[in-house]
């Protein structure tokens, strides 16, 4: 199985990324996904159920501890030609 996970952390800072901005990226970034795409009011990534999972997992934990105090998700399951 798939999946596509889209996320937003906050308090949000329009002057500056905040730390659990870029700690969640860099999550992101180095898990083992697909179509990884950040931005400054939504990020995307796709990639198989488990790598997907841990990297959501890692995520939670690591953007928290840095300082977000809500971080926004939503996974949904996509075939393998979705986009």
């Amino acid at each position: 199985m798939r999946l596509r996970v889209e996320f937003t952390t906050e308090p949000f800072d329009l002057d500056e990324a905040p730390p659990h901005a870029l700690v969640a990226r860099e999550v992101i970034e180095a898990a083992e996904l697909d179509a990884v795409d950040v931005g400054p009011f939504g990020n995307t990534a796709e990639g198989d159920a488990d790598a997907v999972l841990t990297a959501v997992d890692a995520l939670l934990r690591r953007a928290l501890a840095a300082g977000a105090t809500r971080v926004s998700l939503q996974v949904n399951a996509v075939g393998e030609g979705d986009k």
